[in-house]
């Protein structure tokens, strides 16, 4: 499939040329993203469930003078997020840029929570992204180019009372996007998570007014312009809220070797402190570090896996 190329723009458009779809843009901080990203010269495809929230928005962009088209769909339903994607190539002959910020709570404490409303949960947040980025990943592959990020939460990353669905979801975003980074990476395809504070309509009577009136979403969006320009990282968490912004980690510590067989378990006890020490943690490359590391320390020397 030939795609179109990508031609410098005007003087402070870093994205000018790029195209990005952002789901569940028709309103809070999806919306504030797409407003941002057409700023930065980006043709925008704003994805909502709802065809009349997604055309005011990109009515907004087009009037700003820029480029974008509506595109009602859910995000866990594969047939129409394909469509988008080849109505999306049809029209502006690529997709650079996909934000998967499309979600729903469903706020109960894990002993009151249906399992209906876990799996709801779970299905829109890490389904719906992973239907999302299953769609634009070929495209993304034969253009040698790509920029997915993921929207992650600090309920996943650390907790939340009575988010039990929603941080295991937000969380298991976190695993994808690791592995999509790894799988990419030689295709120029960087993935990366944004963990925002906002006040949407998902955080009212969560979060307290006055903090509310800080938590304005359009503070976020300027985060997003690190995780998808030409010099992206990849495999970053980045935590934006009220102007300020912070990266997260998954970290393995140094551990201990403490021997094989039932002893370890006593072993471990007495030692958990000295397991569980942070100096000297590490951020793995890959997860087969954790392997490679507990089999050096039994006295072997592990190999290291395949990547394909």
């Amino acid at each position: 499939m030939p795609f179109k190329t990508v031609e410098a723009g005007a003087a402070g458009q870093p994205l000018a040329g790029r195209v990005a779809i952002v789901t569940g843009a028709g309103g809070g901080l999806g919306r504030a993203h797409a407003l941002f990203l057409a700023r930065q010269g980006a043709r925008i495809v704003v994805n909502d469930l709802g065809q009349e929230a997604a055309d005011q928005v990109a009515a907004e962009i087009v009037a700003a003078g820029g480029e974008a088209f509506g595109f009602a769909a859910s995000v866990t339903d594969e047939q129409a997020v394909a469509a988008m994607i080849v109505e999306t190539v049809s029209r502006f002959g690529r997709v650079d840029i996909l934000i998967c910020n499309a979600g729903i709570l469903r706020d109960k404490s894990f002993a009151k929570m249906s399992l209906d409303d876990f799996r709801l949960v779970v299905d829109v947040h890490l389904m719906g992204a992973a239907v999302c980025a299953k769609a634009v990943w070929d495209v993304m592959r034969e253009q040698k180019y790509g920029r997915i990020v993921m929207t992650t939460s600090s309920s996943g990353l650390y907790g939340n009372f009575g988010q039990a669905n929603y941080g295991a979801a937000k969380m298991a975003l976190v695993g994808l996007m690791q592995t999509l980074a790894i799988e990419g990476e030689k295709y120029g395809i960087r993935v990366n998570c944004l963990a925002p504070t906002a006040a949407t309509g998902m955080t009212e009577g969560v979060l307290s007014g006055d903090s509310l009136e800080l938590l304005n979403p359009s503070l976020v969006s300027p985060g997003l312009l690190a995780l998808v320009s030409e010099d992206a990282p990849t495999r970053a968490i980045l935590c934006a809220g009220a102007g300020h912004f912070a990266t997260a980690n998954v970290t393995l510590t140094q551990g201990c070797y403490l021997g094989a067989g039932d002893q370890a378990g006593e072993a471990l006890v007495r030692e958990w402190d000295a397991v569980a020490d942070r100096v000297g943690e590490i951020v793995p490359g890959y997860g087969f570090t954790q392997a490679e590391r507990e089999l050096a320390s039994a006295g072997f020397e592990a190999p290291v896996m395949a990547q394909s």
